[in-house]
């Protein structure tokens, strides 16, 4: 074969995996080829080298595309995550929880309890991560933020649209839903969400308040009871009950080098802010 014959088949080869959107497999061919023709491959093996590049990178760019739409806050991973200052939570538990191949092919729940600071939204992002480098698709939200584009949609007579299409997250993270008040209008959206999803798709709810305290998020006491029955029907419930993060550190800047207590009281925790 002259080397014209061969520039002219190369040109082709360019121009073929340009048309057939191979971007990865168009970038290493050349290399790939070469050491095929040094070495004596054959074809089959030359074909799979090819393909397997262009697989690797097929899921390297839809999990790099999963990241950017999870919208999930930055820096919290389960390596930066403080499991000492939470002795009741199992570490391998949280670990299995991160793989996600049984609750999330079940639709199964993980609800996070405990009070503000105690690092239920870190726990909950890092988790959330965890599972989107694993495949998963994911989809972190405040619930009331969540809660207003839905009543936007319902206003639109679009809410049923608008649930069906948070149906391609294979996990929803709901934070803060105790912050979600029954005053707001139309709040009966979030159990239209949650029924919607049960035993279907999978929610992570972080709460500050027990069950006990969610008759002020629903519109009255059967619906109150509805959500709370279908959440923990399929669940995992984490209780965090620690000393906030962000008092600990308050009360470390103030106290220099020196170890902040176990337990701070509100004077400490008032002082220590100004």
């Amino acid at each position: 074969m002259t080397s014209t014959t061969s520039s002219i088949d190369a040109a082709r080869v360019e121009l073929l995996l340009t048309e057939l959107r191979l971007p990865s497999v168009k970038a290493i061919w050349p290399k790939l080829a070469a050491q095929s023709d040094k070495e004596g491959w054959p074809a089959a093996r030359f074909l799979a080298a090819l393909a397997e590049l262009e697989v690797a990178d097929r899921g390297r760019r839809r999990i790099e595309r999963h990241m950017v739409e999870a919208r999930l806050p930055a820096g919290k991973t389960l390596a930066s995550f403080d499991f000492d200052s939470v002795p009741m939570l199992s570490k391998a538990q949280v670990m299995a929880l991160a793989s996600g191949d049984v609750w999330l092919e079940t639709g199964a729940n993980l609800l996070l309890f405990g009070p503000p600071g105690g690092g239920k939204s870190h726990l909950s992002a890092a988790i959330g991560l965890a599972l989107v480098e694993n495949g998963w698709r994911v989809l972190f939200t405040r619930t009331t933020d969540l809660v207003q584009r839905l009543q936007t949609a319902r206003r639109e007579l679009a809410l049923e649209a608008a649930i069906a299409k948070l149906d391609r997250y294979d996990l929803l993270i709901l934070d803060d839903i105790t912050y979600v008040s029954k005053d707001q209008a139309e709040t009966s959206v979030l159990f239209e969400l949650i029924a919607t999803r049960y035993e279907r798709r999978s929610l992570l709810i972080t709460a500050n308040q027990p069950f006990g305290e969610w008759g002020r998020i629903f519109p009255d006491q059967a619906m109150t009871l509805a959500a709370v029955d279908r959440l923990v029907h399929h669940a995992t419930i984490i209780e965090m009950n620690v000393e906030s993060y962000r008092r600990k550190a308050a009360l470390g800047r103030k106290r220099g080098a020196g170890r902040p207590p176990v337990h701070a009281t509100p004077e400490e925790v008032e002082s220590s802010a100004d």
